[in-house]
């Protein structure tokens, strides 16, 4: 187990395992959350990688707010509350509330999408999407978590691959040099992360 008070933590795709989702439509792969121990009722913070290979509804989750990112395939219409939204724009985030009715539609065949969920009052989020060599700073009370969805990237000059990801849990400015797009989730809590 990689020791939780590690200023850096590689978390490399490798070793995350794939967990079903509730209504069997496909499965995810949890990168990283918050507190540490806590499940899918419980959770502060949570982000995922998910594999979708089914349309139908998104198991729902009260008082969360969500942000998804479509990273390979067709895409897919999502009806949230009624209302259709078209995803079929590659890494183009789409927020939406976790609580809301969600009915997922394929527009042609297996997906993959990137998940970053927040419990409201309990933790906050902020997603940017890093094309190009940049600083990463870490701010005071916070967590970042970078994830490369697209190429290979490097920080401070050890390597990721598609998917692996680091967690920054200590005020510092890191050097980012992605070569696709690597996610950055600047997150806002009350506790410590965990894998």
């Amino acid at each position: 187990m990689t020791n939780t008070t590690d200023p850096v933590r590689f978390l490399r795709a490798a070793d995350r395992p794939a967990m079903p989702w509730r209504n069997g439509g496909g499965v995810t792969r949890e990168v990283a959350g918050h507190p540490a121990g806590s499940g899918l009722d419980d959770f502060g913070w949570r982000v995922s990688l998910a594999d979708v290979a089914a349309a139908g509804p998104f198991s729902a989750f009260p008082g969360v707010d969500r942000v998804i990112t479509l990273v390979e395939g067709p895409g897919m219409a999502l009806t949230v509350d009624g209302t259709e939204h078209v995803v079929d724009a590659p890494l183009r985030p789409f927020a939406f509330p976790g609580d809301a009715a969600t009915d997922c539609r394929l527009l042609g065949g297996p997906l993959v999408d990137f998940n970053v969920m927040t419990r409201r009052g309990r933790a906050g989020a902020d997603l940017v999407l890093a094309g190009t060599p940049r600083p990463v700073t870490v701010p005071a009370g916070a967590t970042v978590l970078l994830v490369c969805l697209t190429g290979t990237a490097t920080l401070d000059g050890t390597a990721l691959a598609r998917y692996d990801a680091a967690l920054l849990t200590a005020p510092a400015t890191h050097a980012l040099d992605p070569d696709g797009t690597t996610a950055v989730v600047t997150l806002r809590s009350r506790t410590a992360p965990r894998e």
